[in-house]
């Protein structure tokens, strides 16, 4: 089968055009159709690529127009070209600056292939040759080339020229960037890993951040390959867009791409360890993780993926549940965080999940199979009516960790499920059969790979809407899980009693848009706010009589104790309201993980030592 060639330049980068030129030198003699995809893999939402493309049109190989005509939102159909060349010449908008779709302007490019790349129909199998093109002018003379495509013969590394990909969803599954940055190189277990930052920074600690992910990428290799040591790739690529207020990651086969705020990254001369660069090494670690839960191993219904229209799986809670919990403990295996910071981390996500009554409606199977409608296309009501299958998954995954190691003890764990998953499904995935997990396999390959039967907690857990049982799990470990309840100026008290809960402040029980003004973001079922008639939407004004921004409510409401009845008015679009609202107790903020030495002894501390450092 023939190559398809595609040629790409930033031709007008101030109008944010991309000009993508595809030639076919064997078209279908009945007529060529041309598609783009609907949607990008890891990001569950049909996001119609095509509405970008600006202007196309198609040439036989002697330059003359042929008919070419749009059949649905993401499909062409040309005419038939007798005994030639048929190329489509064709314009992509791009101004998205997110991990999604396709951004240029003068100071940086980047897109992912979904967004660009028309895939001639029948030719999913064949080869593709990409020609990335430098734009024109001396503006552009020192702008280079990232990404994980293998170079074409000719083209040096970071340089503009050739690339190859073996079929269409290898070439789509590599993202680009283009323009200046930064780059460290490092090599983990013996491949070599690119680390890009584009976009404006200061005293940006390169070799520290090269070396912390180093540490996180060999952590992650030696879990699936405890013996062999070696990476599903020949050569991984790190590329992170640096940006005001932004935060997000892709997972790719062969690379991550990522936005962070350019806070977060590490600063020359100052080790200390910032939550900014916590978490960005968090999101480092989680898409690193799916270069094999997702790219390699996958549900039976991404293998292949049909990028027309949803593909439909109610495993996400393992593929990226598992996935976030994965992330920040090989965090503190690798050593680039503290026992005491993980142990932070996991409170924040039980905070997270027990936070919204969506928990208690919406199991994490049902979540995953309805993220194309519900979690990607959350709402003010989100917290009331559904449960993230990141962060309950992650909960899900520690709570069969904790239990398959209490039963075997520690002789089996949530690692060796991994690793069976990698060995059955993953690890031959490009270049042997290309299998999936079945959606009702799961239980009978944790059994296998341990020899537990988790029976009613995997049922429960998956299928149920009952909070999972973590501090029973955690007791044997020597740690307790303890909430804290919200006590004025945003601090917080530990405790279970009533003691605790009566010096907190009172709370609304609702979700506060913060801004000059003060809004409502989501309001809670049962809370004092909904109780009186307010919703997601309404504009606080007044508080007794006080003046309400979206700054000052909650020093306002510390005033009272809870239980008090508080006159509030509001805007609802432009009506005045006014609601008697009875203040409900302080909340819980989150919690807290404590490893009670006292407790258990040398043996908890025994069992932690085998969790958290493998």
């Amino acid at each position: 089968m023939k190559p398809i060639r595609y040629a790409i330049v930033p031709k007008h980068p101030a109008a944010h055009l991309f000009e993508v030129t595809l030639t076919l030198a064997d078209p279908d003699p009945a007529g060529q159709r041309f598609t783009l995809p609907t949607w990008i893999p890891g990001s569950y939402l049909v996001r119609e690529f095509a509405r970008n493309i600006v202007t196309l049109g198609a040439f036989n190989e002697a330059g003359r127009k042929v008919r070419i005509e749009k059949t649905d939102k993401q499909t062409w159909q040309a005419a038939p070209v007798k005994g030639g060349v048929l190329t489509l010449r064709y314009e992509v908008y791009a101004w998205d600056l997110s991990v999604r779709t396709a951004h240029l302007d003068d100071t940086t490019g980047f897109f992912n292939g979904t967004s660009v790349f028309l895939l001639p129909a029948g030719r999913e199998e064949a080869p593709c040759i990409v020609d990335i093109q430098k734009p024109a002018g001396a503006a552009f003379a020192d702008w280079r080339v990232a990404t994980a495509l293998p170079e074409a013969r000719g083209t040096k590394r970071y340089g503009f020229g050739e690339y190859r990909a073996d079929n269409y969803d290898e070439l789509v599954d590599h993202p680009v960037t283009l323009g200046r940055f930064a780059l460290a190189t490092f090599k983990a277990h013996g491949v070599p890993h690119d680390v890009v930052i584009a976009g404006r920074t200061v005293s940006l600690d390169m070799d520290r951040l090269a070396a912390d992910l180093k540490r996180i990428c060999e952590a992650q290799i030696a879990l699936f390959e405890p013996r062999s040591k070696k990476a599903p790739v020949e050569r991984y690529v790190f590329m992170t867009q640096a940006v005001s207020d932004g935060y997000g990651g892709l997972e790719h086969r062969a690379s991550t791409a990522l936005i962070c705020n350019r806070t977060d990254l590490p600063v020359l001369g100052r080790p200390e360890m910032t939550e900014g660069y916590r978490t960005y090494l968090g999101l480092c670690s989680h898409e690193y993780f799916h270069t094999w839960n997702v790219k390699r191993i996958k549900p039976a219904a991404f293998a292949p993926y049909d990028l027309s229209r949803e593909n439909y799986t109610s495993l996400l809670w393992l593929f990226e549940g598992f996935t976030s919990y994965y992330d920040d403990l090989m965090l503190v295996r690798s050593g680039a965080i503290t026992e005491a910071e993980y142990y932070t981390l996991v409170g924040k996500t039980v905070a997270g999940v027990l936070r919204g009554s969506g928990r208690l409606k919406q199991s994490v199977a049902e979540s995953s199979f309805d993220a194309w409608i519900k979690y990607y296309r959350q709402d003010e009501n989100a917290p009331n009516a559904i449960v993230s299958y990141y962060q309950k998954g992650s909960l899900v995954a520690l709570a069969f960790d904790l239990a398959i190691r209490a039963r075997t003890d520690h002789r089996k764990s949530l690692d060796d499920v991994m690793r069976l998953l990698w060995q059955r499904y993953g690890r031959q995935f490009y270049t042997g059969k290309m299998a999936g997990v079945g959606e009702d396999e799961v239980a009978a390959l944790i059994a296998e790979a341990t020899g537990v039967e988790l029976g009613s907690l995997f049922d429960e857990a998956v299928h149920g809407t009952r909070d999972l049982p973590l501090e029973a799990l955690l007791e044997p470990f020597g740690v307790t899980l303890e909430p804290q309840w919200g006590n004025g100026n945003g601090n917080a008290r530990s405790g279970q009693g009533a003691d605790e809960k009566r010096g907190g402040k009172p709370s609304l029980g609702a979700r506060v848009r913060g801004g000059a003004e003060c809004v409502l973001a989501a309001v809670h079922d049962g809370s004092a706010a909904q109780k009186a008639g307010l919703s997601a939407g309404d504009v606080l004004i007044a508080v007794d009589g006080l003046r309400v921004t979206g700054s000052n409510l909650d020093t306002l409401l510390g005033r009272y104790l809870p239980g008090a009845i508080v006159e509030i008015h509001a805007f609802r679009r432009d009506e005045l309201r006014t609601a008697r609202v009875k203040l409900d107790g302080p909340e819980v903020t989150r919690y807290k993980l404590v490893a009670a030495e006292d407790k258990r002894g040398a043996p908890a501390r025994r069992a932690r030592e085998r969790w958290l450092h493998g």
